[in-house]
């Protein structure tokens, strides 16, 4: 099995860092999974226009095809002028909707203010639902406070959060392949 840490911006330290601490989570209660960073800021990114995918430049095809192929998720954003990165629904407008059915998506955020975590229960969530993923439900969310001036992590009750979000995402994973089987007889 393959999961996907998706940095769903391509500016910033900050979700690259929230994705290394839940990696090595990650890695501690499944060591044998396969796990592929996706960082942003190292593609050369095209706008989605509704094309083949085979019209899209090399990054572009590599994202979509590592997105449609993962069995799971773990979706890092930060929070710009209250919404979502639209690098992160760019990339999201180019995958197939039936290739992220029924797999995990994990999500882990920052932002400014605390108020904007709603973010995340108002614009990525009901993305994440049009694509019908199986979305854990203890998304982690940070702000400056939980960091250092020098960008790290710096806050047990969030690395806790980090570590439980980690476990269920694992969960989450097995109840994903147990309906893999089922995914071609689904309607659309």
């Amino acid at each position: 099995m393959k999961i996907v840490l998706l940095n769903g911006t391509i500016t910033g330290t900050k979700t690259e860092r929230l994705l290394t601490v839940v990696d090595t989570y990650i890695r501690e209660a499944a060591p044998d999974l396969g796990i592929e960073h996706i960082d942003l800021k190292d593609y050369d990114l095209q706008f989605a226009d509704g094309r083949p995918t085979e019209e899209y430049n090399d990054d572009m095809q590599h994202l979509i095809h590592s997105i449609e192929s993962a069995d799971g998720y773990i979706i890092a954003t930060p929070v710009f002028q209250g919404g979502i990165p639209g690098v992160l629904k760019n990339l999201l407008d180019a995958i197939s909707p039936l290739a992220m059915r029924y797999k995990p998506v994990s999500i882990v955020a920052t932002g400014g203010t605390l108020q904007h975590h709603l973010v995340i229960e108002n614009q990525l969530k009901p993305i994440l639902d049009y694509f019908r993923c199986l979305i854990t439900p203890n998304f982690v969310y940070t702000h400056p406070g939980h960091f250092t001036d020098d960008k790290q992590l710096d806050n047990e009750e969030v690395k806790n959060r980090l570590r439980e979000l980690s476990h269920v995402f694992l969960k989450y994973l097995e109840m994903g392949r147990d309906l893999s089987p089922y995914k071609s007889n689904l309607p659309t």
